[in-house]
């Protein structure tokens, strides 16, 4: 008998599988920018790819070009907007803070050696002063932050000031009372004023200047990867025009020209107007900011110089030098006096005009006038005639206010004459780079659109 084969079923795990595919590597692991650099360079084999090449560069070129023009010259106009809308105010400002501190003290010590009726005008003058310099300071505090060294020196003078007021009534009602207290509080109160108010602004006066410097050269500073991307990109331009005539012999590629012009202007603009901006605010710092720097610092020099010659007959002698030798006061009048005359010669060699140096003239004449007057002044007291010292000192007819007082007015006169020649010359720079960052923008954009129409008509030919 015969059997059929048994069927056999073969366990699972030898059962046939399915073939299963290789993987198989993509045609290239290479990145993408060696695919695009394989492009290029095939694309470069012939003369429709390479003028789509050198599309490309001259508008990648004009477009940097412009975006870099426009990015260094916002950063340099801001600059020059600070220059002139905020760091010169706020020196200006600290600089009238340093005045009218100084002139209020001189004010309070004439006052007080007058005697017990304090005479009008001078007690307006200490008060107006006074009011001055707490509007500034008020005005200083609202503009900058209360962290940085400008911001320390603002909250010491704001503290310092009413103890300051306080000694000068103090002073005023002592002298009232003919009582000699009142003497001992007003050279208190000059001691307050010399050693930490006026060391406090003149460091605040010092702290602005210097940002005002620093505003002055970052608007100043040449735009040098500009400058240099605009010479790259016009050599380019030109050079794309020259292939194009030595390979067709037209002279003109119509796109190309405007590119050409377009980048021609923008750069031309970009030397010119910064160069005019260079020039103006430079002129502004040498003819404006130094002068007004030095003259500051004169017209604060003989406001300390007057309190100090006053405070000479309030002491009597009473307070002396650290060695005891000489009188302090008189000390210290000389010593400003000396920087006085040293600061009004700088101001004569800063003046770039009559109307600058006229002024500064009068203040060097009055000063020997004002030196003549006091000598005579301290030859009588040291006589023995103190009321006649007194006459000569704060007399209504040739004493040495009335000598302080014309230096005083050429001082004031010298300086609103350099502020104007600084407001002038800033605002001139500040002009000069206006609209060049969007010029640039404009110009850029138009210089790169025209350069691929010059290309693309090219590229027409061969279509």
């Amino acid at each position: 008998m015969t059997y059929p084969p048994s069927v056999h079923t073969a366990p699972e795990h030898e059962r046939a599988q399915p073939p299963v595919a290789a993987t198989v590597p993509a045609p290239s692991q290479r990145g993408v920018l060696s695919v695009t650099a394989d492009k290029v360079r095939a694309a470069a084999t012939t003369e429709p790819g390479r003028l789509q090449i050198i599309g490309a560069v001259l508008a990648l070129l004009v477009v940097a070009f412009g975006a870099v023009t426009a990015f260094e010259i916002a950063d340099r106009a801001s600059a020059a907007d600070d220059v002139v809308g905020r760091s010169q105010p706020l020196s200006a400002d600290a600089a009238a803070i340093y005045r009218s501190l100084a002139d209020a003290d001189t004010a309070a010590a004439s006052g007080f050696l007058a005697g017990a009726q304090e005479p009008r005008d001078v007690h307006d003058r200490y008060e107006k002063d006074i009011r001055e310099a707490s509007r500034l300071l008020v005005k200083a505090a609202a503009n900058t932050d209360a962290s940085t060294k400008s911001g320390q020196e603002i909250t010491t003078l704001n503290e310092q000031l009413p103890r300051y007021t306080g000694l000068i009534e103090r002073a005023r009602a002592g002298n009232r009372q003919g009582l000699p207290l009142g003497g001992a509080y007003i050279r208190y109160a000059n001691q307050q004023m010399s050693k930490v108010l006026l060391p406090a602004a003149e460091r605040l006066y010092a702290a602005e200047t210097g940002r005002l410097g620093e505003d002055s050269d970052s608007a100043r500073a040449w735009p040098f990867f500009s400058l240099g991307l605009g010479v790259v990109a016009l050599t380019g331009l030109v050079w794309a025009q020259r292939r194009n005539y030595r390979r067709t012999n037209r002279v003109f590629n119509h796109g190309l020209l405007v590119a050409t012009a377009a980048s021609t202007v923008l750069l031309l603009w970009l030397a010119v107007g910064h160069t005019v901006a260079r020039a103006e605010l430079h002129a502004a710092d040498v003819n404006g900011q130094q002068s007004l720097d030095v003259l500051n610092h004169a017209r604060i020099d003989s406001l300390k110089a007057r309190a100090n010659e006053n405070l000479t007959l309030v002491a009597r002698g009473a307070v002396l030098t650290a060695d005891g030798r000489n009188d302090k006061y008189e000390t210290d009048y000389n010593t400003n006096m000396k920087a006085l005359g040293e600061e009004l010669r700088r101001a004569g060699k800063l003046a770039d005009d009559d109307q600058g140096s006229g002024p500064v003239a009068k203040a060097v004449d009055a000063v020997s006038e004002w030196q003549g007057r006091h000598r005579t002044a301290r030859s009588a007291d040291d006589g023995g005639d103190y009321e006649g010292a007194l006459t000569l000192i704060i007399g209504p007819k040739d004493s040495t206010g009335e000598s302080f007082e014309r230096v005083d007015d050429a001082l004031k006169q010298a300086l609103a004459h350099e502020q104007g020649e600084f407001t002038r010359a800033a605002k001139n720079g500040q002009g000069a780079l206006g609209g060049l960052p969007t010029g640039a923008a404009a110009l850029a954009a138009l210089a790169a659109v025209a350069a691929i129409v010059g290309v693309n008509r090219r590229l027409s030919e061969y279509r």
